[in-house]
């Protein structure tokens, strides 16, 4: 990748508020945002776009973000690679297990502190 070329961050989350959120935070840091509102967009958007940073919540309709998860864990090539934080509001006991187990790098419950998304972010290597 290009040192000129921001990096491209997918958020998939059924809430607008949210979504808009996420996407402005983002922006400001300079990184281009794709935005899915469930897990088969964020499926779709995935293998023809191929973001660097997937950020998805765990509760959305048509497809919810564990299975939506292990799907992209399932593509070939560097897709399958993509670095995923996991976000939701039902952060019960196993939650954040069974998100690691699905395939995801991060997990921040909410409601969503941007100095969290930070710390992941960090973590994952990306600039914030």
């Amino acid at each position: 990748m290009s040192a000129f070329l921001s990096p491209t961050v997918l958020v998939a989350e059924d809430s607008q508020d949210t979504r808009v959120m996420l996407k402005h935070a983002l922006e400001i840091k300079g990184y281009r945002v794709l935005e899915a509102s469930n897990g088969r967009e964020a499926l779709d958007i995935t293998s023809k776009q191929h973001p660097h940073l997937i950020i998805i919540d765990l509760n959305m309709p048509v497809l919810d973000g564990l299975e939506t998860i292990k799907y992209v864990r399932m593509m070939k090539g560097a897709v399958e690679q993509i670095p995923i934080v996991a976000i939701t509001a039902y952060d019960v006991y196993g939650m954040e297990e069974a998100a690691h187990e699905a395939g995801c790098n991060e997990y921040i419950s909410k409601p969503l502190d941007l100095g969290d998304l930070d710390k992941a972010l960090k973590s994952l290597g990306f600039i914030v």
